[in-house]
Protein backbone atom coordinates (compact mmCIF):
# COMPACT_ATOMS: atom_id res chain seq x y z
CA UNK A 1 0.00 0.00 0.00
CA UNK A 2 1.20 3.35 -0.83
CA UNK A 3 2.30 6.01 2.06
CA UNK A 4 -0.13 8.03 3.54
CA UNK A 5 2.54 11.22 3.75
CA UNK A 6 1.67 13.74 6.56
CA UNK A 7 1.97 16.24 3.86
CA UNK A 8 -1.33 14.31 2.29
CA UNK A 9 -2.72 14.10 5.34
CA UNK A 10 -2.33 18.32 5.51
CA UNK A 11 -3.54 19.29 2.00
CA UNK A 12 -6.89 16.92 2.46
CA UNK A 13 -7.64 18.81 5.98
CA UNK A 14 -6.50 22.44 4.55
CA UNK A 15 -9.08 21.75 1.49
CA UNK A 16 -11.61 20.95 3.94
CA UNK A 17 -12.28 17.14 2.05
CA UNK A 18 -13.94 14.25 3.74
CA UNK A 19 -11.32 11.57 4.47
CA UNK A 20 -12.26 7.98 3.16
CA UNK A 21 -14.12 7.09 6.57
CA UNK A 22 -13.94 3.23 7.55
CA UNK A 23 -16.79 0.78 7.67
CA UNK A 24 -17.01 1.60 11.45
CA UNK A 25 -15.38 5.14 11.74
CA UNK A 26 -15.19 6.64 14.80
CA UNK A 27 -13.69 10.05 16.42
CA UNK A 28 -10.79 9.16 18.98
CA UNK A 29 -8.74 6.35 20.13
CA UNK A 30 -11.82 3.37 19.24
CA UNK A 31 -15.25 3.60 18.77
CA UNK A 32 -16.71 3.63 21.99
CA UNK A 33 -20.63 2.66 20.84
CA UNK A 34 -19.74 -0.18 18.74
CA UNK A 35 -17.48 -1.41 21.45
CA UNK A 36 -20.21 -1.11 23.93
CA UNK A 37 -23.00 -3.10 21.96
CA UNK A 38 -20.37 -5.39 21.52
CA UNK A 39 -19.38 -6.08 24.97
CA UNK A 40 -23.18 -6.61 25.58
CA UNK A 41 -23.14 -9.58 23.16
CA UNK A 42 -23.02 -13.63 24.47
CA UNK A 43 -19.81 -14.13 22.31
CA UNK A 44 -18.06 -11.52 24.47
CA UNK A 45 -18.95 -12.02 28.20
CA UNK A 46 -15.49 -13.26 28.65
CA UNK A 47 -13.92 -10.18 27.31
CA UNK A 48 -16.91 -8.25 29.63
CA UNK A 49 -15.81 -9.72 33.11
CA UNK A 50 -12.18 -8.74 32.39
CA UNK A 51 -13.56 -5.06 32.11
CA UNK A 52 -14.98 -5.62 35.18
CA UNK A 53 -11.89 -7.74 36.82
CA UNK A 54 -10.94 -5.08 38.86
CA UNK A 55 -12.78 -4.06 41.54
CA UNK A 56 -13.72 -0.47 42.66
CA UNK A 57 -12.10 0.91 45.81
CA UNK A 58 -14.20 3.02 47.75
CA UNK A 59 -11.16 5.20 48.78
CA UNK A 60 -10.71 6.55 45.04
CA UNK A 61 -13.60 8.73 46.68
CA UNK A 62 -10.93 10.51 48.51
CA UNK A 63 -8.31 11.38 46.42
CA UNK A 64 -7.04 15.01 46.85
CA UNK A 65 -6.51 16.57 43.26
CA UNK A 66 -3.09 17.20 42.64
CA UNK A 67 -2.38 20.71 40.81
CA UNK A 68 1.12 20.21 40.67
CA UNK A 69 3.66 17.41 39.14
CA UNK A 70 7.28 18.42 40.13
CA UNK A 71 10.69 16.67 38.82
CA UNK A 72 12.08 14.01 40.71
CA UNK A 73 15.81 13.14 42.11
CA UNK A 74 17.32 10.71 39.73
CA UNK A 75 16.19 8.51 37.09
CA UNK A 76 11.64 8.40 36.78
CA UNK A 77 9.48 10.85 37.09
CA UNK A 78 7.09 11.65 39.55
CA UNK A 79 4.26 9.46 40.24
CA UNK A 80 1.68 11.45 42.99
CA UNK A 81 -0.69 10.74 40.58
CA UNK A 82 -0.90 7.08 40.31
CA UNK A 83 -3.42 6.04 42.00
CA UNK A 84 -5.60 8.42 40.10
CA UNK A 85 -4.71 7.12 37.16
CA UNK A 86 -5.45 3.59 37.98
CA UNK A 87 -8.71 4.57 39.28
CA UNK A 88 -9.64 6.92 36.05
CA UNK A 89 -8.38 3.30 34.02
CA UNK A 90 -10.32 0.91 36.24
CA UNK A 91 -13.66 3.20 35.95
CA UNK A 92 -13.79 3.70 32.06
CA UNK A 93 -13.24 -0.15 31.78
CA UNK A 94 -15.80 -0.97 33.77
CA UNK A 95 -18.07 2.24 32.66
CA UNK A 96 -17.63 0.91 28.85
CA UNK A 97 -19.50 -2.70 29.86
CA UNK A 98 -21.94 -1.48 31.43
CA UNK A 99 -21.23 -0.45 35.10
CA UNK A 100 -23.71 2.13 35.86
CA UNK A 101 -22.16 2.89 39.31
CA UNK A 102 -18.51 3.12 37.78
CA UNK A 103 -20.35 5.80 35.20
CA UNK A 104 -20.98 7.91 38.07
CA UNK A 105 -17.92 7.51 39.81
CA UNK A 106 -15.91 8.65 36.72
CA UNK A 107 -17.67 11.45 36.37
CA UNK A 108 -17.69 12.64 39.96
CA UNK A 109 -14.35 12.16 40.01
CA UNK A 110 -12.88 13.76 37.05
CA UNK A 111 -15.48 16.87 37.43
CA UNK A 112 -13.73 17.30 40.81
CA UNK A 113 -10.36 17.25 39.99
CA UNK A 114 -11.58 19.25 36.80
CA UNK A 115 -13.22 22.06 39.56
CA UNK A 116 -9.54 22.19 41.27
CA UNK A 117 -7.66 22.64 38.27
CA UNK A 118 -5.52 19.62 38.77
CA UNK A 119 -2.18 19.46 37.00
CA UNK A 120 -2.69 22.82 35.60
CA UNK A 121 0.57 23.91 38.07
CA UNK A 122 2.89 21.14 36.75
CA UNK A 123 6.48 22.30 36.74
CA UNK A 124 8.37 23.06 33.47
CA UNK A 125 10.13 20.78 32.91
CA UNK A 126 10.44 17.81 30.88
CA UNK A 127 10.21 14.84 33.19
CA UNK A 128 7.10 16.90 35.30
CA UNK A 129 5.48 16.89 31.75
CA UNK A 130 6.44 13.42 31.05
CA UNK A 131 4.18 12.89 34.15
CA UNK A 132 1.73 15.02 32.80
CA UNK A 133 1.62 12.89 29.50
CA UNK A 134 0.67 9.81 31.12
CA UNK A 135 -2.49 11.45 32.75
CA UNK A 136 -3.86 12.51 29.42
CA UNK A 137 -4.35 9.27 27.66
CA UNK A 138 -6.94 7.60 30.25
CA UNK A 139 -8.58 11.19 30.33
CA UNK A 140 -8.99 11.52 27.14
CA UNK A 141 -10.08 7.80 26.78
CA UNK A 142 -12.41 8.47 30.27
CA UNK A 143 -14.21 11.49 28.56
CA UNK A 144 -15.04 9.96 24.78
CA UNK A 145 -16.81 7.34 27.26
CA UNK A 146 -18.45 9.69 29.77
CA UNK A 147 -19.36 12.49 26.83
CA UNK A 148 -22.59 11.08 25.69
CA UNK A 149 -24.22 11.16 29.07
CA UNK A 150 -22.71 14.03 30.45
CA UNK A 151 -24.82 17.10 31.45
CA UNK A 152 -23.55 20.14 29.16
CA UNK A 153 -22.04 22.01 32.07
CA UNK A 154 -20.41 19.31 33.15
CA UNK A 155 -19.06 18.35 29.58
CA UNK A 156 -17.75 21.62 28.95
CA UNK A 157 -15.98 21.80 32.34
CA UNK A 158 -13.75 18.12 31.73
CA UNK A 159 -13.36 19.42 27.57
CA UNK A 160 -11.73 22.45 28.86
CA UNK A 161 -9.83 21.16 31.75
CA UNK A 162 -8.33 18.42 29.13
CA UNK A 163 -8.16 20.44 26.61
CA UNK A 164 -6.06 23.27 28.34
CA UNK A 165 -3.83 20.24 29.81
CA UNK A 166 -2.99 18.00 26.21
CA UNK A 167 -2.28 21.94 24.43
CA UNK A 168 0.24 22.50 27.83
CA UNK A 169 2.56 19.31 26.85
CA UNK A 170 2.27 19.94 23.44
CA UNK A 171 5.91 21.74 24.62
CA UNK A 172 9.19 22.10 23.50
CA UNK A 173 12.34 21.80 25.63
CA UNK A 174 15.44 21.91 23.26
CA UNK A 175 16.55 18.44 23.57
CA UNK A 176 16.51 14.54 22.85
CA UNK A 177 13.21 14.79 24.98
CA UNK A 178 11.49 16.47 21.48
CA UNK A 179 12.56 13.40 19.29
CA UNK A 180 12.29 10.13 21.67
CA UNK A 181 9.48 8.42 23.24
CA UNK A 182 8.97 11.90 25.24
CA UNK A 183 7.87 13.53 22.31
CA UNK A 184 5.87 10.15 20.29
CA UNK A 185 3.73 10.25 23.45
CA UNK A 186 3.01 14.03 23.36
CA UNK A 187 1.81 13.07 19.85
CA UNK A 188 -0.22 10.50 20.57
CA UNK A 189 -1.77 12.73 23.27
CA UNK A 190 -2.50 14.99 20.41
CA UNK A 191 -3.71 12.87 17.85
CA UNK A 192 -6.24 11.62 19.99
CA UNK A 193 -7.76 14.54 21.76
CA UNK A 194 -7.49 16.39 18.19
CA UNK A 195 -9.45 13.16 17.17
CA UNK A 196 -11.77 13.14 19.47
CA UNK A 197 -12.72 16.71 19.29
CA UNK A 198 -12.96 17.43 15.84
CA UNK A 199 -9.28 19.95 16.04
CA UNK A 200 -8.05 18.66 12.80
CA UNK A 201 -4.80 20.64 12.90
CA UNK A 202 -4.17 19.00 16.21
CA UNK A 203 -5.09 15.67 14.96
CA UNK A 204 -2.57 16.22 11.83
CA UNK A 205 0.34 17.28 14.11
CA UNK A 206 -0.33 14.31 16.49
CA UNK A 207 -0.59 11.57 13.66
CA UNK A 208 2.80 13.43 11.38
CA UNK A 209 4.70 12.17 14.25
CA UNK A 210 4.25 8.68 13.27
CA UNK A 211 6.05 9.69 9.44
CA UNK A 212 8.69 11.00 11.82
CA UNK A 213 9.42 7.77 13.67
CA UNK A 214 9.87 5.52 10.31
CA UNK A 215 12.21 7.84 8.86
CA UNK A 216 13.98 7.70 11.78
CA UNK A 217 13.97 3.88 12.16
CA UNK A 218 17.14 2.03 11.23
CA UNK A 219 17.52 -0.65 9.09
CA UNK A 220 17.18 -3.48 11.64
CA UNK A 221 14.09 -1.76 13.16
CA UNK A 222 16.04 -0.10 16.18
CA UNK A 223 15.67 3.94 16.89
CA UNK A 224 18.60 5.46 17.55
CA UNK A 225 17.80 7.50 21.13
CA UNK A 226 16.20 4.55 22.51
CA UNK A 227 18.94 1.55 21.53
CA UNK A 228 21.29 3.13 23.45
CA UNK A 229 19.77 2.65 26.50
CA UNK A 230 21.32 0.32 28.18
CA UNK A 231 19.39 -2.15 29.79
CA UNK A 232 16.52 -0.56 28.84
CA UNK A 233 16.79 -0.50 24.90
CA UNK A 234 14.08 -2.99 24.17
CA UNK A 235 11.76 -1.31 26.85
CA UNK A 236 11.53 1.97 25.49
CA UNK A 237 11.35 0.45 21.76
CA UNK A 238 8.03 -1.26 23.09
CA UNK A 239 7.26 2.24 24.18
CA UNK A 240 7.56 3.76 21.25
CA UNK A 241 5.35 1.64 19.68
CA UNK A 242 2.74 1.68 22.02
CA UNK A 243 2.48 4.77 21.18
CA UNK A 244 2.50 4.40 17.24
CA UNK A 245 -0.48 1.90 17.96
CA UNK A 246 -2.37 4.81 19.81
CA UNK A 247 -1.46 7.13 16.54
CA UNK A 248 -2.75 4.22 14.35
CA UNK A 249 -5.45 3.33 15.80
CA UNK A 250 -7.32 6.75 15.46
CA UNK A 251 -5.69 7.16 12.28
CA UNK A 252 -8.29 3.88 11.17
CA UNK A 253 -11.31 5.74 12.75
CA UNK A 254 -10.66 7.45 9.47
CA UNK A 255 -9.95 4.86 7.08
CA UNK A 256 -6.39 5.42 7.27
CA UNK A 257 -3.95 2.35 7.24
CA UNK A 258 -1.40 3.00 9.12
CA UNK A 259 -0.33 -0.02 10.00
CA UNK A 260 0.72 -0.77 6.32
CA UNK A 261 2.47 2.82 6.15
CA UNK A 262 6.26 2.80 4.97
CA UNK A 263 8.82 5.23 4.30
CA UNK A 264 11.13 5.37 1.22
CA UNK A 265 13.00 3.47 2.53
CA UNK A 266 10.97 0.87 3.13
CA UNK A 267 10.43 0.96 7.17
CA UNK A 268 7.56 0.68 9.14
CA UNK A 269 5.24 -0.65 11.63
CA UNK A 270 6.38 -4.55 11.57
CA UNK A 271 10.06 -3.01 10.82
CA UNK A 272 9.85 -1.80 14.96
CA UNK A 273 8.15 -4.39 15.77
CA UNK A 274 10.49 -7.02 14.32
CA UNK A 275 13.55 -5.23 16.09
CA UNK A 276 11.78 -5.46 19.12
CA UNK A 277 10.57 -9.32 19.24
CA UNK A 278 13.91 -10.12 18.05
CA UNK A 279 15.67 -8.36 20.97
CA UNK A 280 13.26 -10.43 23.13
CA UNK A 281 14.47 -13.72 21.76
CA UNK A 282 18.30 -12.88 21.02
CA UNK A 283 19.52 -10.55 23.74
CA UNK A 284 23.00 -9.95 22.00
CA UNK A 285 21.18 -8.31 19.17
CA UNK A 286 20.81 -5.25 20.93
CA UNK A 287 24.02 -5.18 22.66
CA UNK A 288 25.55 -3.46 19.84
CA UNK A 289 23.61 -0.07 20.60
CA UNK A 290 22.83 -1.18 24.12
CA UNK A 291 26.41 -0.87 25.15
CA UNK A 292 26.24 3.14 25.13
CA UNK A 293 24.32 3.06 28.53
CA UNK A 294 22.85 6.28 28.26
CA UNK A 295 20.18 7.02 31.15
CA UNK A 296 20.13 3.09 31.29
CA UNK A 297 17.47 3.20 34.18
CA UNK A 298 17.82 0.95 37.68
CA UNK A 299 20.08 -1.99 35.93
CA UNK A 300 23.79 -0.94 35.19
CA UNK A 301 24.50 -3.76 33.02
CA UNK A 302 23.75 -3.54 29.74
CA UNK A 303 23.85 -7.29 29.18
CA UNK A 304 20.90 -7.17 31.37
CA UNK A 305 18.06 -6.39 29.44
CA UNK A 306 14.83 -5.15 31.19
CA UNK A 307 12.31 -7.45 30.09
CA UNK A 308 9.59 -6.25 32.84
CA UNK A 309 7.31 -4.78 29.88
CA UNK A 310 6.43 -8.93 29.47
CA UNK A 311 5.05 -9.14 33.17
CA UNK A 312 2.34 -7.11 35.69
CA UNK A 313 4.04 -4.19 36.98
CA UNK A 314 3.83 -4.04 40.77
CA UNK A 315 1.21 -0.92 40.37
CA UNK A 316 -1.27 -2.96 38.34
CA UNK A 317 0.25 -2.09 34.73
CA UNK A 318 1.17 -4.37 32.16
CA UNK A 319 3.00 -2.26 29.44
CA UNK A 320 2.24 -4.74 26.28
CA UNK A 321 -1.34 -3.55 26.24
CA UNK A 322 -0.96 -2.10 22.84
CA UNK A 323 -0.57 -6.13 21.36
CA UNK A 324 -4.55 -6.19 21.66
CA UNK A 325 -5.11 -3.53 19.36
CA UNK A 326 -1.84 -4.11 16.88
CA UNK A 327 -2.68 -7.95 16.93
CA UNK A 328 -5.83 -7.27 15.53
CA UNK A 329 -4.87 -4.64 12.55
CA UNK A 330 -1.49 -5.78 11.52
CA UNK A 331 -1.04 -8.36 8.80
CA UNK A 332 2.48 -10.26 8.32
CA UNK A 333 4.96 -12.14 10.09
CA UNK A 334 5.74 -9.61 12.75
CA UNK A 335 2.23 -9.66 13.70
CA UNK A 336 2.10 -13.38 13.68
CA UNK A 337 5.44 -13.32 15.98
CA UNK A 338 3.30 -10.80 17.87
CA UNK A 339 0.36 -13.31 18.34
CA UNK A 340 2.38 -16.36 19.28
CA UNK A 341 4.51 -13.90 21.92
CA UNK A 342 0.81 -12.94 23.09
CA UNK A 343 -0.20 -16.18 23.45
CA UNK A 344 2.82 -17.50 25.56
CA UNK A 345 3.51 -15.21 27.76
CA UNK A 346 1.05 -12.10 27.87
CA UNK A 347 -2.73 -13.29 27.72
CA UNK A 348 -3.36 -15.04 30.88
CA UNK A 349 -2.51 -11.81 32.36
CA UNK A 350 -5.96 -10.11 30.79
CA UNK A 351 -6.84 -7.41 31.81
CA UNK A 352 -4.36 -5.30 30.41
CA UNK A 353 -4.47 -1.94 32.11
CA UNK A 354 -1.85 0.69 30.77
CA UNK A 355 -1.98 4.49 30.33
CA UNK A 356 0.48 4.05 27.43
CA UNK A 357 -2.35 2.70 25.52
CA UNK A 358 -5.02 4.72 27.29
CA UNK A 359 -6.59 2.36 29.89
CA UNK A 360 -7.69 -1.31 29.62
CA UNK A 361 -7.01 -2.34 26.79
CA UNK A 362 -8.50 -5.68 26.70
CA UNK A 363 -11.87 -4.15 27.30
CA UNK A 364 -11.36 -1.88 24.36
CA UNK A 365 -10.10 -3.96 21.98
CA UNK A 366 -9.33 -8.04 23.38
CA UNK A 367 -11.36 -10.62 21.72
CA UNK A 368 -12.56 -13.49 22.89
Amino acid sequence: MASLTSLAIAATLSLGLSLPAAASGWAGLFDVESRAATLKTDAYRDIRALCLAVAIDPAWTKLKPIRRLATTEGYGSDTSAEDFSWAVMVLSGRALAGDADARRRLSDLLDQWAAAGAFTETEEINDAYYALKRQLLPLSVAYAILEPGLETERSGRLRSWIDGLVRKIDHTFDGDVDHNNHRVLADSVLAVWGAETGDKAMMEKGLARYETVLDETRFDGTLALEARRGARALWYQRQTLSSLTVMAETARGHGWDFYSQTSPEGRSYATLLGALLNGISSPILVAVYAAENHIPGPEKDFRQLELGFLETRGHGRHYMGWAEAAMLSGHGLAFDRLKGLFARQIVARRPLIDEFIGGNSTCFWGQP
